[in-house]
């Protein structure tokens, strides 16, 4: 993992070893976006609007399939890092961002170490700061092992299958009106313009975005001979990231529909998951909490890092302790912090989504206008580019309209 082959060097991988990194790409991509900043917002943002906030989730799992089919494209086919491709274009454009990157992801960082040690409270009660440190020693454990690569695939992989199986049960034991949930997917009687651009921003926006796109580069799955295998792992990452905000939007609909007044509470997740199951509920939230944060870590802590990793020699050898630097500075920040965990989820989700459509533009600018050189004469289609503009276009046009909203949202 310390050491990655470039665009100049793109070994292929076996057919096996291929499959495995392919799956671990799309759920790094996938945990990393259901983090405990996806958790708490969809919690509060169901509460707020109720079942109409099912036109937010469709409206963002089409945005972020758009996002996502056009960036890892462009990354994987150029097998190039998204910094690397910016500075091409523009020099000087890549260090701009990579600091943005790096910028959201040490905040969503410092927020996803706060859900690791919230997810232990309610798991064994254990306190938040002690839970904070420890999950972050696992987290720089798993980086600083042999083959972290190929470690990290697997237990990202299993994270992501157990935080799904046990938000479907919830889901089923809360029983939500699902037919209303389905209209106000298409006619909805409210729109929420914070909603849409925070839970995009907490999808797709900042580091996530890239996060399995890099791994694939990392991994020498790249170049347009694997332009099908990496479209097809984007969207799939982006529909398991849709299944989980389905059935935690539907587990948390049930309770709020029985007329709960969770968002009273001091953590609205885990009491809208005590409401659902009762006790068995409250242990359930804060496992799925510390697997979906500690999964996060991982993914916020590898990604940023990758946008820095590649400027010299020393950081793409260092890397693995880079790593582990970003998680050692993310718990530290947290540990001195004191501010509200739920406020800084959701504000590093917002800010996120306002960072997104300058990278979106970068790499949309290198499908076209330098396919030719950088992306190794690949004939981009051009149905998927216009497809990127228009989504492109929609993330500043609700980014600009969500300011306001997210100032209050910080105050």
């Amino acid at each position: 993992m310390n050491r990655s082959p470039g665009p100049a060097a793109r070994p292929t991988a076996p057919r096996a070893a291929g499959r495995g990194v392919l799956l671990g790409a799309m759920f790094l991509m996938a945990t990393s976006a259901i983090g405990p900043g996806f958790i708490t917002q969809t919690t509060n943002f169901t509460a707020q609007l109720g079942a109409a906030f099912a036109f937010a989730i469709l409206v963002s799992i089409l945005v972020d399939i758009a996002v996502q089919l056009n960036i890892w494209r462009v990354v994987g086919v150029a097998g190039t890092r998204a910094q690397d491709l910016a500075n091409k274009v523009l020099p000087g454009a890549g260090y701009l961002l990579a600091a943005l990157i790096v910028f959201g992801g040490l905040v969503f960082n410092v927020g996803n170490i706060a859900g690791t040690a919230l997810g232990l409270d309610a798991l064994i009660g254990l306190d938040v700061k002690i839970g904070g440190a420890v999950s972050a020693v696992i987290a720089i454990a798993i980086f600083l092992i042999k083959r972290a690569g190929a470690a990290m695939d697997r237990i990202i992989i299993v994270f992501g299958v157990l935080m799904i199986a046990m938000t479907l049960y919830v889901a089923l034991v809360s029983d939500p009106p699902v037919g209303e949930a389905l209209r106000q997917s298409v006619l909805p009687d409210e729109i929420g313009f914070v909603a849409i651009v925070t839970i995009i921003g907490g999808t797709v926006g900042g580091y996530i975005t890239y996060a399995g796109a890099h791994r694939l580069v990392d991994a020498g799955i790249s170049g347009p001979e694997n332009s099908r295998a990496i479209a097809r792992a984007s969207v799939i990452g982006i529909i398991v990231t849709g299944v989980m905000r389905v059935l935690l939007f539907l587990a948390v609909l049930g309770v709020v529909t029985g007329g709960a007044a969770i968002l009273e509470s001091t953590n609205p997740p885990a009491e809208a998951f005590s409401q659902a199951a009762g006790e068995a509920g409250l242990r359930l939230f804060g496992l799925i909490m510390w697997a979906a944060a500690i999964s996060s870590v991982i993914g916020a802590s590898y990604t940023s890092i990758s946008f820095v990793a590649t400027f010299s020699p020393r950081l793409t050898r260092n890397r693995g302790w880079l790593v582990a630097g970003f998680i050692v500075i993310s718990m530290v920040i947290y540990l001195v912090l004191g501010q509200a965990p739920a406020t800084l989820l959701i504000l590093a989700g917002a800010l996120n989504g306002l960072i997104l459509p300058v990278g979106m533009g970068i790499m949309l600018w290198v499908a076209a206008r330098r396919s030719r050189d950088l992306l190794h004469g690949y004939r981009y289609p051009l149905w998927l580019l216009l497809l990127g503009v228009l989504a492109w276009l929609l993330t500043v046009y609700i980014a600009v309209q969500s300011l306001s909203g997210i100032a209050a949202l910080w105050e």
